[in-house]
């Protein structure tokens, strides 16, 4: 009789705490499953940056975020478009006041078929020896301002090789030069031709208004291009891409529905699904540029979480963990949960910098990706074996909702991740 009165004690308690309340919304097994076979099917032809069928995909994921309640982040659309240029040089000819300049010292990046350009009309930057060379060069390629940059001769066994930034840069109105040694730029001036091709791409960007801290954002992103038709492999061309990155783009997609319909952030949420990952993290490099850096209070990055982590299910790891306190704070909020973040167990693969968190990242943003591959022995990985078969999907729901109950806090406006340490970050 007294195991009777506890049970339905025990009952009367669950109804009042649902019926004070509204139901919880959750992630759907059903909707994970629809979406990631869409995005990751044959038809979508591995959705390679500038192809149709990742155009196809962008509507598919704007169609979505619509849906869902979403607004556009800016204007009436929820892509977020911008052009690549690709520049093959035909001639190129520079001098000073001393005379010619040997072209081979001389890379001019620019979107104009014709360059005329000379020293009083840009601003002056160096590499030095020591510094990270590629780093600094992309960050002065995609500068936003006109600039010649004068590189170190210590660098002249890979100043050739910046040739590769003129293969896929942002279209601009402004130049960027390099130039090898120490030269003298009084009378500086250079003349190049190029053959342009452009590429027309786009992000898909949703936006969840905040309540009360409405200028402070939580961003949600991954990747949805992937690499397209290549290499056959038993007899199969199309690399699907469904771990890398349609799990992680299907969880954006998931996480808008959810937050929707709670109609609960203080925080205005982000919702990214970004292009050109693969050819260069080109779509969160645009989309960096479209934010004040000060105002993303945090990122949450999501980048194959279609197997199980190498501890086995109900885990998941966080690129530069130690970066940041955020994976902490996501931690504290599973502790009633099975769920366990853990630092990423691979920190010789440079994870933190090889995903789209890093650009935000480099700006100060505790923005970190959120992963269960196996990077050491992922046997799928950039396959054409990449496909929903070899995924556990009813794993990455748990996954994804772990996710949106780890945020929780920050959303709220609880807790603030710290900000990463940009005099640290290689």
């Amino acid at each position: 009789m007294k195991i009777k009165k506890l049970h339905f004690l025990f009952a009367g308690l669950i109804i009042s705490a649902t019926s004070l309340g509204q139901k919880q919304p959750s992630i759907s097994l059903n909707e994970i499953s629809q979406t990631i076979n869409f995005l990751a099917s044959d038809e979508m032809k591995g959705r390679k940056t500038g192809s149709p069928e990742i155009e196809k995909a962008a509507g598919f994921i704007a169609a979505s975020f619509k849906k869902a309640g979403l607004q556009p982040l800016t204007g009436n659309s929820f892509l977020q478009s911008f052009a690549m240029v690709s520049a093959k040089q035909t001639s190129l000819s520079a001098t000073n006041s001393a005379g010619a300049i040997d072209p081979k010292r001389i890379i001019a990046l620019t979107s104009e078929p014709e360059l005329q350009f000379s020293a009083e009309k840009a601003a002056q930057a160096t590499i030095k020896a020591g510094e990270n060379f590629f780093s600094k060069a992309m960050g002065y390629a995609s500068g936003g301002k006109p600039v010649i940059v004068l590189v170190d001769s210590s660098f002249a066994d890979r100043f050739n090789r910046l040739a590769f930034l003129k293969r896929n840069f942002f279209k601009t109105g402004y130049p960027v030069v390099f130039i090898l040694g120490n030269i003298d730029l009084k009378g500086f001036s250079v003349h190049a031709a190029h053959d342009i091709e452009e590429k027309k791409l786009a992000n898909v960007v949703g936006v969840l208004p905040g309540k009360s801290l409405k200028s402070e954002y939580v961003i949600f992103s991954a990747h949805y291009d992937h690499i397209g038709i290549g290499q056959p492999e038993n007899g199969d061309s199309i690399y699907n891409g469904a771990n890398d990155d349609a799990s992680g783009t299907t969880a954006v997609m998931a996480l808008a529905k959810y937050y929707a319909k709670q109609k609960n952030n203080s925080r205005t949420l982000i919702f990214a699904a970004f292009t050109a990952e693969e050819s260069g993290g080109f779509g969160s490099q645009y989309f960096s540029k479209q934010l004040l850096p000060e105002q993303a209070i945090a990122m949450f990055n999501i980048e194959m979480i279609g197997t199980d982590s190498k501890w086995g299910k109900n885990s998941a790891y966080i690129t530069g963990f130690e970066k940041t306190n955020m994976g902490a704070m996501l931690q504290a909020n599973l502790k009633e949960s099975h769920f366990t973040f853990r630092p990423d167990p691979y920190p010789d693969q440079q994870l933190f910098y090889r995903s789209d968190n890093a650009t935000l990242a480099r700006l100060g943003v505790p923005a970190h990706t959120i992963s269960t591959s196996k990077m050491d022995i992922e046997p799928h990985y950039h396959k054409a074996s990449d496909e929903v078969k070899t995924l556990d999907l009813e794993n990455m729901t748990a996954i994804i909702e772990a996710i949106a109950i780890s945020a929780k806090s920050i959303i709220s406006g609880k807790d603030t991740p710290s900000r990463v340490d940009t005099s640290q970050l290689r």
